[in-house]
């Protein structure tokens, strides 16, 4: 009953094309059950809204030139590899791949890149099979520095994706975008209709590479037992009373001692080594430090590079001039400004799974080497070029003088 349903509202926004005006051969085509029916979930099966949105995009393509794209045009941008088709995903869906650098823009006008993009998009349309009618896109931003045209050429590639290829979209994947953008893409969320299709992630290097800096701090910490959570400072007494700059109050620890003093304009901080001393027995260690020599550091302030359970800070109390050691650092409020996704348990939930989709599915066509060769070959003609249209005529010709 659903399909007899669908079969008529498609049947009544042709109907009204029809009569505002005859179709040519190329938009009968284009004008197929499946096209019509993306249009009418796009705009709330109503088929009024549904033909007016179908007859904008019908002279939209008319004004691009969409049958008349072919290879040839791009060839600079398909030797660098600024947008390609990778592959298929798990469904036969085409993941489009977006390596389009910021200096882009500068040598090239909108309307070059909205054609390059149709292009592309032309492409992976061409090569689906009848039963996927969605692609992937993934769009590398680690070549810009600016947010803010970064955000524009985005927003300009989802707009048309959104206006002229309804429901073609199926996940969106922004790589390694500036720092700021995710500030700036949570403001734009009432302007841009695909943006809960969008999730930004990180490049699979960047994620699973260890970093040097915990292996090195794991090995240390390892070595020194007692210590449960930063080897950096050390408040045993054969360390604090150690000769030296660190012995006047400044910050000490196993391998060094860093010290701001307000007192001296010319040399306001200095860092100097500290040998490390032989470790007392843990019960030999006072609970609290309260050394004389910590006292005396009151005019001098210190950073310590220790992390807040084992070391604390030392101030002076109002209107006496001892120290209180009793006092912890303020525990940092966590950001809204790191993640668009971080308001709201849901939309955790869901960009966590797009993450972990992306390293499990997607993260090998991010990271496959580009052949625009292999690419060529999935271009259908006339989309492929001259080479693609003159080249199967010859195969023809060839076949047939063999035979006779």
């Amino acid at each position: 009953m659903d399909h007899e349903l669908d079969t008529e509202r498609i049947d009544a926004v042709l109907d009204i094309l029809k009569k505002q005006s005859p179709l040519t051969i190329n938009q009968e085509k284009y004008c197929t059950d499946s096209c019509v029916d993306r249009f009418l979930k796009a705009r709330g099966d109503n088929v009024k809204k549904a033909a007016k949105h179908l007859r904008a995009v019908l002279s939209w393509r008319d004004t691009i030139r969409t049958d008349q794209l072919i290879a040839d045009e791009f060839s600079s941008e398909l030797a660098e590899g600024l947008a390609y088709v990778a592959g298929y995903d798990d469904d036969a869906r085409p993941v489009l791949v977006f390596r389009i650098k910021q200096d882009y823009l500068k040598f090239h006008t909108q309307k070059s890149y909205l054609r390059f993009l149709v292009f592309t998009l032309e492409v992976a349309i061409s090569i689906m099979s009848k039963f996927v009618d969605q692609f992937v896109l993934l769009y590398d931003a680690s070549s810009f520095r600016s947010a803010p045209a970064f955000l524009n050429i985005y927003m300009m590639t989802l707009k048309v994706i959104s206006e002229y290829y309804p429901g073609r979209l199926h996940k969106s994947f922004v790589v390694d975008p500036p720092s700021i953008f995710s500030c700036l893409w949570k403001g734009s969320r009432p302007f841009v209709e695909q943006w809960t299709a969008t999730t930004i992630v990180s490049s699979p290097s960047v994620d699973d590479e260890p970093r040097r800096d915990d292996h090195a701090e794991s090995n240390i910490l390892s070595s020194y037992p007692h210590r449960t959570t930063s080897l950096r400072l050390d408040a045993s007494p054969a360390i604090t009373k150690s000769k030296g700059p660190a012995a006047g109050g400044g910050s000490t620890s196993s391998r060094f001692a860093f010290t701001v003093s307000h007192l001296d304009s010319l040399k306001p901080w200095y860092l100097s080594s500290v040998a490390p001393a032989p470790r007392a027995p843990a019960s030999a260690v006072p609970t609290t430090s309260s050394s004389p020599s910590i006292a005396a550091g009151a005019k001098a302030r210190s950073f310590s590079f220790a992390s807040p359970p084992s070391s604390s800070m030392v101030t002076p109390t109002r209107g006496t001039g001892q120290c209180s050691s009793n006092r912890q650092p303020r525990t940092p409020m966590p950001s809204f400004l790191q993640s668009p996704f971080s308001f709201g348990k849901k939309g955790e939930k869901e960009s966590s799974r797009s993450r972990e989709s992306f390293k499990i599915t997607y993260s090998r066509f991010y990271t496959r080497p580009y052949d625009e060769m292999v690419y060529r070959s999935k271009m259908r003609p006339p989309l492929g070029g001259l080479l693609s249209i003159v080249s199967p005529h010859l195969l023809k010709q060839q076949r047939r003088q063999r035979i006779l």
